[in-house]
């Protein structure tokens, strides 16, 4: 089996993702962080746009896009922010949505209001 690994900031310990086989892409947990910094943005329209654009600059690393998402899972420290996230989510689709888990979370890393991890299968 062929892994090829996929790392943006080498000072933390772990991969952004792994291609398996050429096809299968497994991603970390990601959250919306301010360029540069451990902070959140101040509003969760920010900070979802933020993960969802962290998100596809992992899936570009390995030759992909939004579309080649076939399972998501949405960590959420308040799931009152339902609504807030999917309203920012649907914007990045333009086909069918991939399945998709919406987990209600206690503190996440850095306070970030949403965590998502995800797989990917490249077309053939």
């Amino acid at each position: 089996m062929g892994r090829e690994y996929f790392t943006q900031n080498p000072q933390y310990p772990f991969a952004d993702a792994v291609l398996v086989d050429g096809h299968a892409l497994y991603l970390s947990g990601r959250i919306g962080l301010l360029p540069g910094t451990t902070q959140t943005p101040s509003t969760a329209e920010e900070e979802a746009r933020l993960v969802l654009d962290d998100i596809q600059k992992v899936l570009a690393l390995a030759g992909m896009k939004m579309e080649h998402l076939v399972q998501l899972q949405v960590f959420c420290s308040d799931v009152s922010l339902w609504e807030t996230f999917n309203a920012v989510y649907r914007t990045y689709f333009t086909g069918p949505l991939p399945p998709r888990a919406f987990l209600g979370s206690g503190t996440l890393l850095f306070n970030a209001r949403f965590e998502l991890i995800g797989i990917a299968v490249k077309d053939n």
